[in-house]
C-alpha cells in the first residue's frame, strides 16, 4: 500500500519529502540518489539546500545522482537540458561534484546502446537508494506515457501531446518548442530503486492522484505500477489531495 502523506501546501510537502530523503541518506546511509526535474520536486530541493548546502561535511557531497530522463535534440548548453537544470537547481548548491551527477546520453550515435549503458551504470553504482518522482496529469512517471510496458528499461520515449503542453511553461509557453522525444528511465528501471518518494502538488494533480490510488496496476496508468513496490511514499499538498475523499482505504494525515 502506498504511504500517503498530505501537507498544507507545496512548501510543507517539500519539507516532508526532504525528511524522507534525509532518512535515507543520513539514516540508512544511501549514497545513490534518483533525481527528477520539473516543478514538483522544486520545494524539496530548496529545503535540502537550506539544510545541507553550506555544510562541507554533508553526506550528500559523497552521493552519486542519476537523472530520470533527458530531452533529445536540445543543445548541450540549452538551459532546459536536464543535466543543466539539476545542477542549477540542486546538485551544485549541495556540493555534489558534477562528475558524480549522471544523465542519459541523448546525443549518442546509438541511442539503444546508450540506454542499456545507463541501466548498467545505475546497477554498477549499487542501484538507486531513493528515487524522487513527479506524476504527470496523464499518469506518466519520468517520460513513460500510458501504454508503456511495465518491463521496459531505459529507452527512447516519444512525448505525448499532453506532456508537451504541460512542459511548455519551460519553453516560453509554446508546446512546439518542447522536444518530441527524450531518453527516459523505464518503469522497470524505476522500480529497482529501494525506496521511492512521489511528490504531487496543485489542483491540477488532484484527479490523477485520485485515479492512481483507486487503480489496480495497469499500463494505461503508468504510475499505478507503484502499487507493486514495497516502499513508496506519496507526498501531497491539500490541493492535490482534493479528490481523495472519494477514495476508500487510503488514510492520510
Amino acid at each position: 500500500m502506498i504511504d500517503v502523506r498530505v501537507r498544507p501546501d507545496a512548501e510543507a510537502a517539500g519539507v516532508e519529502a526532504a525528511d524522507l530523503l534525509d532518512a535515507a541518506v543520513l539514516g540508512r546511509g544511501e549514497r545513490v540518489l534518483g533525481l527528477a526535474t520539473g516543478s514538483s520536486p522544486g520545494p524539496t530541493y530548496v529545503e535540502l539546500i537550506r539544510r545541507h548546502g553550506g555544510n562541507p561535511s554533508s553526506p550528500y557531497r559523497s552521493a552519486r545522482a542519476f537523472l530520470l530522463d533527458e530531452y533529445v535534440g536540445l543543445a548541450a548548453d540549452h538551459p532546459e537540458r536536464y543535466a543543466r537544470v539539476i545542477r542549477r537547481e540542486f546538485t551544485d548548491a549541495m556540493g555534489i561534484d558534477p562528475g558524480r551527477v549522471h544523465s542519459p546520453d541523448p546525443d549518442a550515435a546509438d541511442l539503444e546502446a546508450a540506454c542499456r549503458d545507463y541501466d548498467r551504470a545505475i546497477a554498477a553504482a549499487g542501484g538507486v537508494g531513493i528515487q524522487i518522482l513527479g506524476i504527470g496529469t496523464d499518469g506518466h512517471i519520468a517520460f513513460n506515457a500510458p501504454g508503456t510496458p511495465f518491463d521496459e528499461g531505459t529507452h527512447l520515449a516519444r512525448l505525448s501531446g499532453s506532456t508537451r503542453r504541460d512542459n511548455a511553461r519551460f519553453f516560453g509557453g509554446d508546446p512546439d518548442r518542447v522536444p518530441e522525444s527524450a531518453v527516459s528511465q523505464g518503469i522497470a528501471t524505476i522500480l529497482r530503486a529501494r525506496s521511492i518518494v512521489v511528490v504531487a502538488t496543485g489542483e491540477a494533480k488532484a484527479s490523477i492522484v485520485a485515479r492512481l490510488l483507486a487503480s489496480e496496476p495497469t499500463e494505461d496508468l503508468p504510475a499505478s505500477v507503484l502499487h507493486r513496490h514495497a516502499d513508496v511514499a506519496l507526498v501531497l499538498d491539500h490541493a492535490a489531495a482534493g479528490e481523495l475523499s472519494s477514495v476508500r482505504d487510503h488514510a492520510h494525515t
